[in-house]
């Protein structure tokens, strides 16, 4: 019987080695995978390579895991003022970062899923961020060429879940994680609630079990932000 359900967090990150590029999902606290972020920081594995919409938000999962120096590059498009750890890194030159405009970072992890080479996009023609790329002119406008991201693991993060793997999400929580789901060799998924099979409706099956190998459930933590249980938040 297929059954992908982990005793804890800290069980289902164990084998996640030193020097690993992790995708984590979410858009600030909003369906960040924070529970399993934390056991990795708990574990001590470091020389990561970190692919995310930011930069995380205080002393706690990924802003901790800058402050205790276990990162050593960031991909990502929005690095908050509020990411006080990574920026004290950073501005220490024990940080690198390679900034992604927002669009360009979806799709660049929507090809690494998709099997794909690349994409040609008109953002960041002109800018710095054209350095050492392609340029193309097509139709007498020109593109860069950006290659596709893919990860050795992605934490994402669902509302629920069940032993086969299938996920659904909440407002919020389909930021990144959707499309992370499809970018690593392996997938790791802490919910808030565990379900039986059959418990989400067919049309509600946002990731399908096939794209997950693990998940957890885990009880939000009190760090995070509070949202409403329902409408938008996560």
């Amino acid at each position: 019987m297929i059954d992908k359900k982990m005793a804890d967090c800290r069980t289902a990150v164990a084998d996640v080695h030193d020097g690993a590029t992790i995708m984590l999902g979410g858009f600030g606290n909003a369906g960040m995978p924070a529970q399993l972020i934390e056991a990795l920081r708990e574990q001590g594995t470091r020389d990561l390579t970190i692919i995310s919409n930011g930069a995380g938000t205080g002393p706690f999962a990924l802003g901790a895991l800058f402050g205790d120096g276990r990162v050593r590059k960031l991909i990502a498009s929005f690095p908050a003022p509020s990411s006080a750890q990574f920026r004290e890194r950073f501005l220490k030159g024990e940080v690198e970062l390679e900034l992604v405009p927002q669009g360009s970072l979806v799709e660049r992890i929507r090809c690494g899923g998709a099997g794909l080479g690349g994409f040609y996009t008109p953002v960041g023609v002109g800018t710095e961020l054209a350095a050492g790329k392609e340029l193309r002119t097509i139709d007498k406008r020109d593109y860069l060429f950006e290659l596709p991201l893919r990860a050795d693991v992605a934490f994402i993060k669902g509302h629920l879940g069940d032993r086969l793997g299938n996920l659904m999400y909440r407002g919020t929580m389909r930021n990144f994680n959707m499309v992370m789901a499809t970018a690593a060799d392996t997938v790791i998924a802490e919910v808030d609630q565990l379900v039986e099979v059959g418990g989400i409706p067919p049309e509600q099956v946002h990731t399908p079990g096939i794209f997950v190998d693990r998940l957890v459930q885990v009880e939000r933590h009190p760090k995070l932000l509070a949202v409403p249980k329902e409408g938008g938040g996560a």
